[in-house]
């Protein structure tokens, strides 16, 4: 007798059944691909650096082989070792403008545990976030975390920053506004008006709601501060306004500031009651930035001569790359060309439209969407870039993020011109 055996697929949560993969990675997949395959790519998707271009500060690498020489490889304080939540505290203070003391600090593995914790302390199932779009995760924080969205679609005459007037019919309805300034995937920040206006907005409906009311928080992730460019200025919602000290809770780290992405050590601050609950959320993952690292990290940024020199060569060799594929793009524009980019602010991005839905190859295929475009530029140009509708837009969005992490000046010329090539080949 045939015994027939039954597999059942396992029942998993609501939540994991229903977490979405990230469409980066995806993306991610099939460039490592063709990269396996010995295709040459321009590859400016991934938010990382290239350490063989851009490596670790000189002294912050000194100082995390000096601490494991030391062997400082026990378990930290869950909070972050003192020395390195004093030297955050001054750096805040030094570059800037803002006052927190040590205790109002958490150090975390980089920032992404401490947005989860945020989420997880200021949020109860069933209570609203509301972020713009395009935007990085919040989508799966938001999935992660069992609450509501509310997603504010930008657009790129307002530099793809959120405004007030968007929010404003909604703010009665949230818990927690959830902001990036400078953007990730855009690289523009927010003027001192719009910040300003926004802060207002929160601070007029948590006088509404009054002390027994859960009031609306704004997760403001600055992990970018310290790279703007030109005449773009930061803008902090707590020196803008010192009453939005008591709900805005920060996000940083070293992670953009110092090409150090993989050395994980990130920072939250914010109000003293947060911070600890955020602590203690941290504690049970055991998210902890390695103990070696932040005996490092507290060397270094207590020295201003090593983080200002580095800093100002950094974002100077940043910059140039910006603005080449800026220049690039914009002479593209006025050759006719259906492509268009915005003036490099602040970060690693630069935000770039190519408008080729509906043109045809030269083989007769018609690009009917965004995803045929994207995966046309890779195949034809070994271009790769990351579509908008990766961060939450629309999904016939033309617009995308070109990160220069991992770009080389001696490589941009020829983007161009593999660029260009393709597009020769497209008609209407």
């Amino acid at each position: 007798m045939e015994i027939v055996e039954e597999h059942n697929e396992l029942i998993v949560s609501e939540m994991a059944e229903g977490l979405v993969g990230s469409e980066i990675i995806k993306l991610a997949n099939e460039i490592n691909e063709k990269i396996r395959a010995g295709t040459h790519i321009f590859n400016l998707t991934i938010g990382d650096f290239n350490p063989e271009i851009f490596p670790l500060p000189a002294k912050f690498e000194e100082e995390i082989k000096k601490a494991y020489d030391d062997r400082k490889t026990n378990y930290p304080a869950a909070s972050g070792i003192a020395d390195l939540r004093k030297a955050v505290s001054k750096l805040l203070l030094r570059n800037g403008g803002i006052e927190y003391s040590p205790e109002e600090v958490l150090i975390a593995g980089g920032g992404r545990p401490l947005i989860y914790a945020i989420y997880q302390v200021v949020l109860d199932p069933g209570d609203t976030v509301l972020y713009p779009v395009p935007s990085w995760n919040n989508n799966h924080y938001s999935h992660l975390t069992r609450v509501a969205t509310i997603q504010i679609e930008t657009v790129a005459e307002d530099n793809f920053m959120p405004t007030a007037a968007q929010i404003k019919p909604h703010i009665r309805d949230v818990n927690m506004l959830a902001v990036c300034s400078p953007l990730n995937p855009t690289g523009t920040a927010f003027s001192k008006e719009g910040l300003t206006s926004i802060c207002d907005l929160i601070l007029e409906e948590n006088k509404r709601r009054g002390p027994n009311e859960k009031p609306v928080y704004l997760l403001f992730d600055q992990i970018y501060w310290q790279l703007t460019y030109g005449e773009t200025e930061h803008h902090n919602p707590v020196v803008l306004r010192p009453e939005m000290r008591e709900y805005t809770l920060f996000i940083d780290g070293m992670s953009k500031a110092y090409a150090a992405t993989g050395v994980r050590i990130g920072w939250g601050f914010g109000p003293k009651k947060v911070i600890n609950k955020m602590k203690a959320v941290l504690g049970h993952i055991g998210a902890w930035a390695p103990k070696a690292e932040q005996v490092a990290a507290a060397s270094f940024l207590n020295d201003p001569e090593a983080t200002n020199t580095f800093s100002e060569q950094f974002r100077s060799r940043l910059k140039k790359r910006l603005d080449a594929f800026y220049e690039g793009f914009k002479t593209l524009k006025s050759m006719g060309h259906p492509v268009d980019a915005i003036e490099p602010q602040a970060a690693m991005y630069l935000t770039v439209r190519l408008d080729l839905t509906g043109m045809k190859t030269v083989d007769g295929k018609v690009l009917a969407s965004t995803e045929d475009v994207t995966k046309y530029l890779l195949s034809e140009a070994k271009i790769a870039l990351v579509p908008f509708y990766a961060f939450g837009a629309e999904r016939d969005s033309s617009w995308y993020r070109l990160s220069v992490g991992t770009a080389s000046m001696q490589d941009i010329d020829s983007f161009f011109e593999s660029l260009r090539g393709m597009m020769a080949g497209l008609t209407k």
